[in-house]
């Protein structure tokens, strides 16, 4: 089987699990994405300011990459199915809330933090239509959160880990990881921020918002990282050609040529 056709059967899994989470799970979202209506109306502009230049960027960094290179559109739809799926996964959580992993940091490392920008708002932007996974008016805050301080986090952390030991499955691990929890604690910030306590004001605030996620969201930080490695390990394999286009693995020849 060719690799285009092993990434064309990829593509169409993350579809039928999608697919299923839409369509097959018609339960109401409580989850972490702020939900529709639930930021007064200045905070929801101010984080709609903040967001769409990032945004903005990302489109003309996402335009570049698929006219330089048209092979990759395969990929990048990859990435985004891989983080429209985590992300739509929600995991009970206490307060009857919810967290869930945001697959972010795959996306992040492959093509920059200013091309997930884009991915990532696109797939709240469909939760928030289809699952009610989020809202319209909340767009900018979990944007900020999940499409641009969680890919920015992964994108340095990766390229930190590189350089200081070269260890690229550790660097993999961690830049999913911290991306999931950054996300996170980006958006009790802007809980807390929105919502002082009347007593403890913003500190008091963050740190009953942070802690509510605490128990769940590491561990699925940790299996977040774990699963992101496991993906990576599949691209090397199948589809390594794309890996080596983005300069994030040697082509084989060269390693031969330097032993």
């Amino acid at each position: 089987m060719s690799l285009k056709k092993r990434g064309w059967m990829s593509l169409t899994l993350m579809g039928f699990i999608s697919f299923y989470l839409v369509v097959g799970l018609p339960k109401p979202a409580y989850a972490m994405h702020i939900m529709e209506g639930f930021l007064p109306v200045q905070w929801a502009v101010f984080w709609w300011v903040v967001a769409l230049p990032f945004f903005v960027f990302g489109l003309r960094s996402l335009t570049r990459i698929t006219q330089a290179n048209p092979e990759l559109k395969l990929l990048l739809g990859l990435a985004g199915a891989f983080t429209f799926v985590l992300s739509a996964l929600k995991i009970p959580s206490v307060t009857g809330s919810c967290s869930h992993p945001t697959g972010t940091g795959l996306g992040a490392v492959l093509f920059g933090p200013l091309t997930m920008t884009v991915l990532g708002t696109l797939v709240l932007l469909f939760q928030a239509l289809l699952l009610a996974h989020g809202g319209l008016t909340t767009l900018g805050a979990n944007a900020f959160s999940m499409a641009i301080a969680g890919p920015f986090a992964a994108y340095w952390i990766y390229h930190l880990i590189i350089r200081c030991s070269g260890k690229q499955r550790i660097a993999i691990f961690l830049s999913a990881a911290i991306a999931n929890l950054l996300t996170y604690i980006i958006t009790s910030i802007q809980l807390a921020l929105a919502f002082p306590a009347p007593v403890g004001g913003f500190i008091a605030s963050f740190t009953k918002f942070a802690g509510i996620f605490a128990i769940t969201q590491v561990p699925l930080a940790i299996s977040e990282g774990l699963l992101t490695v496991l993906v990576w390990n599949w691209l090397q394999s199948y589809n390594p050609q794309e890996l080596e286009l983005l300069k994030l693995i040697k082509r084989e020849t060269e390693s031969n040529e330097s032993v």
